[in-house]
């Protein structure tokens, strides 16, 4: 029997030309009827893997998800539980930042989707062998994904534009310089960022070393 001349269709490739079509166009541009064209099938051959485009959507966002590296959490290890979170936000980061028009999806968190759960089961099971209390637990992991998914629903460079005269002295005496930080958006995002997540870890090492002086223990750092 002959091969078929196109291939095969599949969620993988739904997945994929829905995620490009994201990257390259955002949200609205995704449609049943666009990725039926953009596949080259019928649109109803759609619904045979997904019920419709939420369906589609949230697949995308959990293929973003899966990008995101959790084998600072495993027991093996060795890193302690704020090394782990550090490195973790920047791997989380990263992938967001890489597929940005998707971040809206992820940030209603990860409902059923099972790359999206696994960070979270990963995050939560490792505070909670490091010693923290299960709710506290539950409170770092929310903040991280505001923390982290608010950087990167935006960039505060990229909002001052690349003008100098947009910003007079007159008005503005403290922001002569801020027509270059268009130019720098990457450096001074990824400053920010860090800046952001130090202090945050920073204050969570101050919660942690009270929670350890009440119960009188000293949790391992796994």
């Amino acid at each position: 029997m002959a091969r078929p001349r196109k291939p095969l269709l599949s969620r993988e490739r739904i997945v994929a030309t829905a995620g490009a079509l994201v990257d390259t166009e955002g949200l609205d541009a995704v449609s049943t009827r666009r990725l039926a064209a953009e596949l080259g099938v019928s649109g109803p051959s759609l619904y045979n893997h997904f019920r419709n485009k939420d369906e589609i959507l949230d697949a995308v966002a959990d293929s973003v998800s899966a990008k995101v590296d959790l084998s600072m959490f495993d027991e093996g290890d060795g890193r302690d539980w704020r090394t782990a979170l550090h490195d973790w936000a920047l791997s989380y980061r990263a992938a967001l930042t890489d597929h940005p028009n998707i971040v809206p999806v992820l940030a209603r968190g990860p409902g059923r989707r099972p790359a999206g759960l696994r960070v979270a089961d990963a995050v939560f099971g490792a505070m909670v062998r490091a010693g923290w209390p299960p709710a506290q637990a539950t409170h770092i992991g929310a903040l991280m994904r505001y923390f982290i998914t608010g950087s990167a629903l935006g960039s505060f460079a990229r909002g001052f534009v690349d003008d100098e005269t947009a910003y007079d002295p007159a008005n503005y005496p403290h922001l002569g310089q801020a027509h270059l930080l268009a130019q720098r958006q990457q450096k001074v995002d990824e400053g920010a960022f860090e800046t952001g997540l130090r202090a945050l870890l920073d204050g969570l090492m101050i919660q942690y070393e009270a929670v350890r002086t009440r119960d009188g223990s000293a949790p391992t750092e796994a």
